[in-house]
Order: structure tokens, then C-alpha cells, then sequence
């Protein structure tokens, strides 16, 4: 699978050592054969990925920074802090084990966007890549505590007061699904003054749930929550940059309420700053947050509760995040458990996540239930349709068509309808002869029932 993510596939099937060098080699030359870090999220596969992806970039001429197990997150902050032409992070992201892939930066410490993909993607489908004589080999430099430069850069947020924090001394569950979570989570807790009860965080890439976190995977860690009474369960997926919190009775909160709950906690501070505030009030420009068009309307809520205003782009990390840098946002994200906020990079970041949730708990004083009754209550169904043998974009369109005086759509990115209480994101598959349903209401009943009503639609056409 080759998209504006990267490329991913199952070892030895669909990703071969001949893809990974074609499109590592590729790369490098996309980046003029300057200096690369490279990192893995711990899966069993990402040591044999890396060896291959930093010999092709040797043997390119790249000077090679190799960061070892970190977060997605982390390559990107070493892009932007080191200087480097590019970077790539081994990853698979919440796909199962069998799985691996690489996703690329840019220099900017941002994923390529679509225009900087076509031009890789021309130079890796002409594949007449020029290797170095053996005295212009790369240099290979292993630098594998930049994860404490990580962990400085979220500490050191004017938002987090580490004393405040360490005197809630707080019994958190961390699962980490045994990846690049495992190393840096734990740590970073601990210079918080948190009891941490782990699990799954040896980083042995052998996964011992299906790693994407959703409530369905999470049940042991939830039990493992209540058994041990804990304050809140933290989970993150391998490449940790999608973030889930678990309250102290076992439940999930969702992960849209990972994004609407930093929202909130990073405006609350802007209106602290009151000079910072008038200035922007002063020159008629209010505060703007980012985040996808399937993510939850109690974004919006919060957002008007203070002040500022909300855009929406298509799904997808880079939009968010071009735009967010377009346009100045100070927070952003997507409802998948993803926070990106400018202050330490543009990317999603479950660390500097981790670090403003815990910021947000100590000063809030109550429990995550109850903090979590302070944000608006929506509920989110997702569901998909085969189409097998059906146009899907006429589909859409014979939809945009039926409910254009009833809603107000948008057709950015599939098919949004935004009704006065609810809304429903319809996006067709690159991959698969689906189309993905996304419904949110106030209610979980409706938003089923939302979910259903276009199914049976999208089953009559």
C-alpha cells in the first residue's frame, strides 16, 4: 500500500527487502542524499527493516542519524531539532504484527504532503537510482537517547508545572502493546512522580492484544484499571502517536475525548494570558484550532466556550498539520487519539499528550469520570458498506444531492452532512470496495440509527 502515509504491507508478501530498498533509495535522492534519522517502533520485523533502509541510505551517500526504538513522534521532533534532510520512522502503526512499513518527513519534521509524494513517488517508479563509489559511503551515527530530548521538550511546556503533577502522585495502568511506547512512557512518568503498573511494555514488538486502541481491544487493561484502583489506565498504540485514557472505574473515555480534552485545557491557558489574549482580540483575530472533519462536534463546543474558531480538513495527519502551520493554530489534532501541538512540533504526539493530560488531572483535583462531565457528551458509530460492483463516488454524490437542503455538506473528503444536533462522514476506501460511515449525535441510539439509515441508502442506490 502506497499512500500519502507512506508505504505499508505484510512482510514477506506485499513488503520485500527489493520494495524497501526501491523506495528508501528513492528517498534519498528525493533528499538531495542529505542527513536522515531513522527510527522503529519496536515491532519484531523493524531491526531487519532498519538495517536494510539505513545500508540503502549509506550506499545513497545519506549520513545516517539512527535513533533506534522511538516513537513516530520522536523522529520528527529529531528532523526538526537536528537539522536533517528527512527522516523515516518504521512503523505500521496500529496495524497487527505481521505488518511494517515506512512512513517519510520532510525537512519541516512534517509528512510529505501530496504534492512533495507525487515527486517521490516519480523517482521511485523510475528506478534508476545512482549508488556512491565505497568513499562516499554515509556515516552511520547511533543516537539513541533522543528520547530524553523528547521528554525535556514536553516537560518544559510553560502548560506543565512537574511539581504540581508529582504531588497528585498518581497510580496510573500504562500498556504500551509491548513497542516504542514501553521505553519512553515509563520514563517520562516516572520523572512525574508517578506509581506506574505496567503492561505490555517490555518493547519486544510480540504484541499481546491487537494493537489498535479501540474499546473492544482494551478490555484487559481496563479490569487491570479497576483491580489495581487505579487513578487512570494509559494506553498508546505502537508508534505512539495515538493516545487512549481509561477512568478509574475501567472505561474507556474515547479517544475523540483525548483531542476536545487537550483543546480545552491548551485555551483555558491562552485566556489566562490576558495580555497575549488582547492582543489577539485587538487585532480582530481570534484563537484557531484544527482538526479533521470526522472528528467529534464537541470540539467545536469547547472551542466557542472560549472564544475561538474551528477548521476542518480532510482526514489525515499532514492536513491537519499543514494547515495548522498555514494558518498559526495552536492546537490541533484528530479524533483517533491524536494531539499535535506547535509548541514542541507539528506532529501527532501522545508523549506531549500524556504530559498535558496529567497537567490538566492535577489541577482539575476530581477523578477522570468526573472530569470528563465537564466536556459536551456526544456519541461516535463507525461502520462500512460494501459496494462491490457500484461507482462510489456517484454514490456519494446521489447523497449530496438528497440531503442538500436538509444539511449543510461538505465534500472536501468523502461526503460530510452537518444536521442541527448530529452530523455523518461517508468516505470511500483507496483499498477496499467500501465506503466508511462515521455518525455522531447526542445520543448513542441516534447515532446508530444515523449509521443504519445510510447504510440502507447507500444499499438502495
Amino acid at each position: 500500500m502506497v499512500s500519502i502515509s507512506g508505504i505499508r504491507g505484510i512482510i514477506g508478501d506485499t513488503l520485500t527487502p527489493e520494495v524497501i530498498v526501491k523506495y528508501t533509495a528513492a528517498y534519498a535522492e528525493y533528499c538531495g542524499r542529505g542527513k536522515i534519522a531513522i527510527g522503529r517502533d519496536g515491532r519484531i520485523t523493524g531491526k531487519v527493516i532498519g538495517n536494510i533502509v539505513s545500508s540503502t541510505l549509506l550506499s545513497m551517500g545519506c549520513n545516517v542519524i539512527a535513533l533506534g526504538v522511538v516513537p513516530t513522534p520522536t523522529v520528527a521532533l529529531a528532523v526538526e531539532k537536528l537539522g536533517a534532510s528527512g527522516g523515516i520512522s518504521i512503523t505500521a502503526s496500529h496495524n497487527p504484527i505481521e505488518w511494517n512499513g515506512l512512513k517519510f518527513f520532510s525537512s519541516t519534521g512534517l509528512f510529505l504532503d501530496e504534492d512533495e509524494n507525487k515527486r517521490f513517488w516519480e523517482i521511485a517508479n523510475r528506478e534508476n537510482f545512482k549508488y556512491v563509489r565505497w568513499n562516499k559511503i554515509g556515516k552511520h551515527n547511533p543516537d539513541e537517547m533522543f528520547i530524553d530530548r523528547h521528554i525535556d521538550e514536553v516537560l518544559k511546556l510553560l502548560y506543565i508545572d512537574t511539581k504540581k503533577i508529582k504531588e497528585r502522585r498518581f497510580k496510573i495502568v500504562l500498556d504500551c502493546i509491548n513497542a516504542a511506547g514501553g521505553l519512553i512512557v515509563p520514563k517520562m512518568l516516572k520523572q512525574l512522580g508517578c506509581e506506574i503498573i505496567e503492561m505490555n511494555c517490555d518493547a519486544s514488538g510480540v504484541f499481546a492484544r491487537t494493537p489498535e486502541p479501540i474499546p473492544e481491544n482494551l478490555t484487559d487493561v481496563c479490569e487491570r484499571v479497576k483491580k489495581e484502583k487505579a487513578d487512570i489506565g494509559i494506553v498508546v498504540d505502537p508508534d505512539v502517536d495515538r493516545l487512549v485514557f481509561i477512568d478509574e472505574r475501567g472505561e474507556p473515555i474515547g479517544e475523540e475525548y483525548t483531542i476536545t480534552s487537550i483543546i480545552k485545557f491548551i485555551l483555558e491557558k491562552q485566556k489566562a494570558l490576558t495580555t497575549f489574549t488582547r492582543q489577539r482580540r485587538a487585532s480582530n483575530s481570534p484563537l484557531t484550532v484544527v482538526v479533521n472533519l470526522s472528528t467529534t462536534r464537541a470540539v467545536d463546543d469547547v472551542a466557542k466556550s472560549f472564544g475561538a474558531s474551528v477548521v476542518r480538513t480532510p482526514v489525515g495527519e499532514i492536513n491537519v498539520a499543514g494547515r495548522m502551520k498555514k494558518i498559526g493554530a495552536i492546537v490541533g489534532g484528530e479524533g483517533s487519539g491524536g494531539v499535535i501541538l506547535p509548541a514542541v512540533h507539528y506532529g501527532r504526539d501522545a508523549i506531549v499528550g500524556i504530559g498535558l493530560i496529567l497537567q490538566q488531572l492535577a489541577e482539575f483535583g476530581g477523578t477522570v469520570s468526573e472530569f470528563k462531565k465537564t466536556l459536551p457528551q456526544y456519541f461516535i458509530t463507525k461502520s462500512k458498506i460494501e459496494v462491490s460492483g457500484k461507482d462510489p463516488d456517484q454514490l456519494l454524490n446521489n447523497l449530496k444531492v438528497k440531503y442538500q437542503s436538509v444539511g449543510k455538506i461538505n465534500f472536501d473528503d468523502g461526503l460530510k452532512i452537518d444536521f442541527p444536533d448530529s452530523w455523518v462522514h461517508l468516505r470511500k476506501s483507496n483499498t477496499e470496495p467500501i465506503i466508511r460511515i462515521i455518525a455522531e449525535a447526542p445520543t448513542k441510539e441516534k447515532s446508530e440509527q444515523l449509521v443504519k439509515q445510510f447504510q440502507e441508502q447507500l444499499t438502495q442506490y
